[in-house]
């Protein structure tokens, strides 16, 4: 081609320069036409560079000008064609072009044989056509909300509340069947369950639980009568206790002590308390540290909506609830009960040593009669009498709980897609399937999202999706006995080679594996594997409020995903400006901590992954059936007003849309320098008693600087990610690896997981974390300790001290070190 044009330039130098034909626009009707014109030419005069609708002319008359002398012909027609032959070789450069980049992308080995890239232009009209080889995230949002669209979650719901599903129960072993046989039905890669033996207490039918009262002599007396003797408080102290009755409120550590202040000890003595403000498990372990004898828990109807169009808990109805301080078997801690011959007989340290029950409202108005002694604090105060409780105490009674303990099967039930880029990085989703009693919103709505969720990214899949990571749905067995299911997971979880897995056909579902139980590595890698855990239980409580517990990690992404998301009870708006209208800061308005009764709290806590669980609330009011036998869709209908699909069809909406991003984003979406504000927060608060350590010769620098070396980390890792190669996969790994691991390094290395199994300094229990920190350095402020456990007269212990903030700075310090990357890439002023 250079050597033509350049043929065509010297014939050009050979001729004079009479006339050319140049292309020129033509507006109008004739848009579509070339127009040839003559026109006098200038030596550099300037050729038209861009093509566009033209008409072509013919030439001017042959007398309407004086004719050139020595014309060439040969170098005239040369003229005439140059700009055909410029534009035939554009045309046949870009074809080329084109061609070549196709058969590229077809030969490149790392990206599989479909790629798929997710683009972040939200401003792309969606093509409903989604068989093409390219997804934009419009797409991946308009075939979303499509698929979901097409399911029936309200029926669900129904179906699934009206199941017998205790665990262990045959009810339970039939729907398991089920929701497996409807896995396998959809278009996964994987299905698979695994079967635990684990410690489970239950009611003796032939010897119930009974609460008498007793004289002033010791003597027992009259039966109060439990109304329902199968609510019961799994992993109870078995035996009988006796002593007067005291009301403690909630029963948390500042009503026992409020208690102790106002002439009360709760030493020795049956506490009354409230449900609600914490779980079961703490009531009953603070009772215990306060030298209890028992607890008895009942739901106070000023503590649920008042609204007479809602329904409301009978005045005869009990709240169940585990007692266990702590998740999984407490028989087996820190072990997966696979077999529990494996293993030597080890009860948690979270096992009460005292009984609790739960009683109706009704029994408990008789108790509170029956109190003498000061009049209650007005907010300890509610509506079962018609004058002011009293803090006791009051007569004696007796309580004899005689649960028993039996070796119970359960059974988790798995789904997988794989991933097409980083198969072994999993985002899972998870849903608690068993209740006690009905369990419309404990665990029906969550186990009918997640069988929706299922269906719908198994059709995209049949359309063109694949997620670049795994995408891995679990439905949970063991959960109202306080995440067993999940946790005994947890702790057997495999990596390659630790737990031998066999695959076969199942038609149309893919391929399934049966689980052989020989684990051979524990808590050994998830925290590699995993990238966020988003859980689906008690997601509708409610439709007035939104909250979302979970690990600081996931606060941008949720406030991103928020805002795609239409609010199901204020038409025209998303969640986010619905929440944002009611307050400004939306992350105080929504954002929770991790509660240890939710099944994502063991992924934060105890493994290291980040997680979420998202519920739906009545304003400012618990939902009253909650882990009772009126848990029913029914009631559940009744209290959304008929709002039940909305809510549900907006978490399936926001969970799935999480899903996307956690699984299609090239780089993780989490927020790694959001701890560094979580630590800025708590140090304001520890700065309260920079004085008071002072005058002890103490200080918080080490803190501080450890603080200052994290933040500098993270800075520098998001200047690395924003100046790296964007298509380099080797590096788009190591960073995503980088981010998954954050959480991971907030678990204290430096305690034993066999004895505080929740290690993460934020949201971990134990001596390690800044929550204990701060509770031991408020003794500062206090003449006596004030609270169990503390040995010496003025309750702040220096050695304990120093221990706790060098077990603190030093697991931040590590954090702000491991996320550096390279050792030399440390830099740090600690």
């Amino acid at each position: 081609m250079e050597r033509l044009w350049g043929l065509l330039q010297r014939a050009q130098q050979l001729s004079p320069r009479s006339s050319q034909t140049v292309y020129q626009r033509v507006e109008g009707p004739r848009k579509r036409h070339l127009e040839e014109e003559e026109e006098d030419g200038e030596e550099g005069a300037e050729t038209l560079a861009h093509f566009c609708p033209m008409e072509l002319r013919g030439p001017e008359p042959l007398g309407s000008r004086p004719r050139q002398p020595n014309l060439i012909p040969w170098a005239a027609a040369g003229r005439r064609a140059a700009p055909y032959l410029v534009l035939t070789a554009l045309l046949i450069f870009t074809g080329a072009f084109l061609l070549g980049y196709v058969a590229f992308r077809g030969s490149c080995q790392a990206c599989g044989d479909s790629v798929l890239v997710v683009s972040e232009d939200v401003n792309y009209e969606p093509d409903l056509d989604f068989h093409r080889g390219t997804l934009y995230w419009s797409d991946l949002q308009a075939m979303f909300l499509q698929f979901l669209g097409e399911g029936r979650l309200e029926d669900t719901i129904r179906q699934t509340s009206l199941r017998e599903r205790v665990a262990g129960s045959a009810g339970m072993a039939a729907l398991t069947q089920d929701i497996r046989a409807a896995l396998s039905r959809q278009k996964l890669d994987h299905v698979w369950t695994d079967t635990h033996y684990v410690g489970l207490q239950f009611p003796d039918p032939a010897h119930p639980n009974t609460l008498h009262w007793v004289d002033e002599a010791g003597k027992v007396g009259e039966q109060l009568p439990l109304e329902d003797p199968d609510v019961y408080c799994p992993y109870s102290a078995i035996g009988n206790v006796t002593g007067e009755l005291v009301y403690a409120h909630y029963g948390r550590p500042e009503d026992l002590q409020d208690l102790r202040a106002g002439g009360v000890d709760p030493a020795g003595r049956l506490l009354l308390v409230r449900v609600g403000m914490i779980s079961f498990a703490q009531k009953v372990t603070t009772a215990q540290d306060f030298g209890a004898q028992g607890v008895l828990i009942y739901p106070e109807p000023v503590d649920f909506s008042q609204d007479p169009p809602k329904p409301s808990l009978s005045s005869q109805q009990a709240v169940y609830g585990h007692v266990h301080l702590g998740t999984g078997d407490p028989y087996t801690p820190g072990f997966p009960s696979f077999n529990q011959t494996q293993f030597p007989p080890v009860a948690s340290s979270g096992l009460p040593s005292i009984p609790a029950q739960p009683i109706s409202a009704d029994i408990a108005s008789r108790l509170l009669r029956k109190l003498k002694g000061p009049v209650a604090p007005q907010e300890w105060q509610g509506s079962l009498l018609g004058s002011p409780y009293h803090l006791g105490p009051g007569p004696g009674l007796q309580l004899v709980v005689n649960n028993h303990r039996t070796s119970t099967p359960i059974n988790n039930i798995f789904g997988c897609i794989e991933g097409h880029s980083e198969p072994d990085h999993y985002v899972v989703i998870g849903a608690q399937r068993d209740a006690w009693g009905p369990g419309a919103a404990k665990s029906a709505v969550g186990t009918a999202i997640l069988l929706e969720l299922v269906r719908t990214f198994s059709s995209m899949v049949s359309n063109g999706f694949r997620p670049r990571r795994s995408l891995l749905f679990i439905s949970w067995d063991g959960g109202d006995f306080g995440s067993v299911g999940s946790t005994e997971w947890l702790e057997v979880i495999w990596g390659p080679g630790q737990v031998i897995r066999q695959w076969g056909d199942v038609g149309a579902g893919g391929s399934h594996s049966t689980l052989v139980t020989h684990p051979q590595g524990y808590l050994s890698v998830l925290h590699l594997k995993a990238v966020v855990y988003v859980s689906l239980d008690n997601a509708v409580l409610g439709d007035d409020k939104f909250h979302a517990k979970t690990s600081p990690l996931l606060t941008s992404l949720i406030e991103s995903v928020l805002k795609q998301v239409d609010s199901p009870n204020h038409s025209g708006q998303t969640l986010y400006e619905q929440v944002v209208f009611t307050n400004p800061s939306w992350d105080a308005e929504v954002i929770r901590p991790l509660p240890m009764d939710s099944s994502a709290y063991s992924f934060t806590a105890f493994v290291g992954v980040p997680a979420v669980e998202f519920s739906f609330m009545e304003d400012d009011q618990a939902y009253p059936f909650l882990h009772t036998k009126e848990d029913t869709y029914e009631n559940l209908h009744k209290v959304l007003q008929g709002r039940l699909p909305a809510v549900a069809q907006a978490v399936a909406q926001l969970a799935g849309q999480l899903l996307i991003r956690l699984s299609h984003d090239r780089l993780l979406p989490l927020d790694f320098g959001r701890y560094g504000d979580v630590v800025l927060r708590h140090i304001g608060n520890l700065n309260e008693f920079s004085g008071d350590l002072k005058a002890r010769g103490l200080t918080l620098q080490w803190v501080y600087s450890a603080r200052g070396d994290y933040i500098r980390a993270a800075e520098k890792l998001r200047q690395e990610i924003y100046s790296s190669e964007e298509r380099d996969e080797r590096l788009t790994r190591m960073y995503n690896v980088r981010i998954m691991r954050v959480e991971f390094y907030f678990l204290s290395q430096y305690v034993s997981p066999a004895d505080s199994p929740f290690r993460h300094i934020f949201m971990g229990r134990g001596d390690h974390t800044l929550g204990a920190l701060l509770d031991h350095l408020r003794l500062l402020r206090s003449n006596s300790s004030g609270t169990p456990g503390a040995t010496s007269s003025t309750g702040f212990q220096e050695s304990r001290f120093r221990r706790q903030l060098a077990l603190l700075t030093w697991t931040l310090q590590g954090a702000a070190n491991a996320l550096s990357g390279d050792v030399w890439n440390i830099d740090n002023n600690f």
